[in-house]
Parts: structure tokens; sequence; C-alpha cells
């Protein structure tokens, strides 16, 4: 009986890796009473909190106290690491990170709804917050001019484009949408955790260095959040700008092959004619005797007397030693003569 191979953890990690063969079925989410409830839900608490800000209500007096109370000098040993924690609020790092992951999964699960998603998310925010923070025009603590005032209406002042704080918002969205494009519940819970957190945390975090309201970031989240349950909505348009672009790739590249064909050349085929078809047909040749093609050699030259074959020759050795004489050498096959014995 065969058993198939228990695989250990780091393989499964990486068959996850692995592109699929074919396209998975993904549950697309759709608009439920329950989302439509949420969204109603926090489009109210948006327009509470903008309303509120106008009216120069209790929460405006409550950003003033808690910008007076300067929590940057209250803690002043986590400011630098706030200011590096508050990056995960700005669009264009944050922007690059997810792509990333996004476009990885296009690639795994042929398909390129996450990025579309993604893309049409970034448009939704920079439309709506932009609109809000220009429209209004509120300035932020640092170029405050009236204690007390909500500081609105400052169009043409630097840095009054503070309302809602835009990267409380960011970070619903780019994070959120992580969560919104999970492929399992258990992962979409995980990850809408995570986002939460993080969103919470850099709104907080521009609170304490003193570069928002309080009631900013409370309208950045509310913005962030209308457009991730507002989503489903698009989802349709995005199916179809999806299926567009297939179709387009598809096109492009039947082309591109159509012609690099036609640019190729195409060899023409050559006639090979059968040998005995060419000799039929080949002129007769002309006839030449041999004695008259070759030119008889001339005799070698042998000197007279009668010759035997080189085996048959006696080899001549020369008489004597080929070794220089010396006066000490004796000759060979002679007995040495005795050296005189010399005192010394």
């Amino acid at each position: 009986m065969r058993t198939e191979p228990k695989l250990t953890r780091l393989d499964r990690i990486f068959a996850r890796l692995d592109r699929e063969p074919e396209r998975p079925v993904l549950e697309v989410p759709r608009m439920t009473r329950h989302r439509v409830v949420l969204f109603g839900a926090t489009l109210a608490f948006y327009l509470t909190i903008v309303l509120a800000v106008v009216t120069t209500s209790w929460l405006v007096r409550f950003d003033w106290q808690a910008m007076l109370f300067r929590p940057y000098q209250q803690w002043p040993e986590i400011h630098a690491f706030l200011d590096y924690w508050v990056v995960l609020g700005q669009r264009g790092p944050t922007a690059v990170m997810v792509a990333a992951w996004l476009g990885w999964r296009c690639w795994r699960q042929h398909t390129l709804r996450p990025l579309l998603a993604f893309g049409a998310a970034l448009l939704l925010l920079n439309v709506s917050v932009g609109a809000v923070k220009y429209g209004l025009g509120r300035s932020g603590p640092h170029y405050a001019t009236e204690v007390g005032s909500n500081e609105m209406w400052h169009w043409f002042q630097p840095g009054s484009d503070i309302f809602p704080s835009g990267h409380t918002a960011n970070a619903v969205v780019t994070w959120g949408i992580l969560a919104y494009l999970a492929t399992s519940p258990r992962a979409r819970r995980w990850l809408s955790a995570l986002s939460a957190v993080l969103s919470l945390s850099v709104g907080l975090t521009t609170v304490y260095l003193g570069t928002h309201w309080l009631s900013d970031v409370l309208l950045g989240w509310a913005a962030g959040l209308l457009i991730l349950l507002g989503l489903p909505w698009l989802e349709p348009p995005i199916a179809r700008a999806e299926a567009w672009l297939l179709d387009l790739r598809d096109r492009l590249l039947a082309g591109a092959s159509r012609t690099a064909s036609q640019a190729t050349p195409v060899p023409v085929p050559v006639a090979v004619t059968p040998l005995a078809a060419a000799e039929e047909e080949a002129p007769p040749r002309e006839t030449v005797p041999q004695s008259a093609a070759r030119a008889p050699r001339a005799p070698a030259y042998l000197a007279p007397g009668p010759h035997t074959t080189r085996s048959e020759r006696t080899p001549v050795t020369p008489a004597g030693s080929r070794r220089p004489p010396h006066p000490d050498r004796a000759t060979r096959g002679s007995t040495p003569a005795a050296r005189p014995l010399t005192g010394g």
C-alpha cells in the first residue's frame, strides 16, 4: 500500500509560494445588509464630526486641550521611535509595499482583481479626502492663530489641509485592503485586527507629534472605513476592467506573434535533382586515354651492381670508440696499469 509523503510546515509554505496551475474561484465581497448598515452608521459618524468642528463644539475644545498638553514633551523618550512609526501611514511607502504583495497575488492566482481593487480604493481616497481637506481649509496645531477657534476656512494659509487626517485614512485603506482581499475567514479576521491596530496607532502618533487635531484623526478613521465598506459597489466595474485588460493583453500577444512570424524569412525550397537524372542530363565527357592523361615518370637512378633488400644488409659499425682519447683512460678490453702511489 502506497503512502503519501508527509509534508512539513516549510514544504507547505513553499507550496503556497508557487503559482497555482489554474485560476482559483475566489469569493467576491457583496454589499450585504450588514455592510450597508455599517456604511450608514459610519457616514453618520463622519457627518457628526464635521458638524461638531464647524460649529466649534466641545470637540474643538477637547482638540485644544490635547494640543496644549503637548504629549511630545510629556513623553520625549518615544519621540524618535514614533517619527519612524508614522511612516506606516504615508501613502508613498505603504502603497509600494502593499502593491508589491498584491502584484504577487495577481501573478499567483492569474487575476488582476487585487491590484485593480487597490487602485480603485486609492483613487477614492485621494478624491474624497482631498476634496474635504481643501474644501474646509482647516489649519493644523502648528499653524493655529487663536486659542479655542476651530481654525476653519483658511484656504490660502500654509498648513490648512489637515482635516481629515490623510495619514490615518491612508493607514485604514492601505492595510485594510489586505483584509478585504483575504481568501479565508481566518485570514480576514487577523488582517482586520492588524489593520485596526496600525491605523489607530498611526492616528494617535500624529496627535502625539502635534501635526493633527484629535478630530482630524477621528474623521480620518471614518473616511478610510467608508471607502472599505463601499468597495463591493465597485466590484462589477472592477470585473469589467479586468476582462477588458486581459482581452487587450491577449490581442497584443497575438499581434506580436503574428508580426514576428511575418518578419521571419521563410526559406524557399530548392529542387533536388536525383543523381541518375543529373548524369543523364549532363553533357557527355570526352574520353581521354589513360596513357595520355598521365605523363610517364622518369626512372629512378640506381647504382650499378646487384642490389639486396634493406633487411639483408649488414649494419656498418665504425671502428674504434666514439669517445675522444684520454691519457688516463685504458683501451677497452686491456688491463689497466697500476698507478704509482705518491706520498702526501
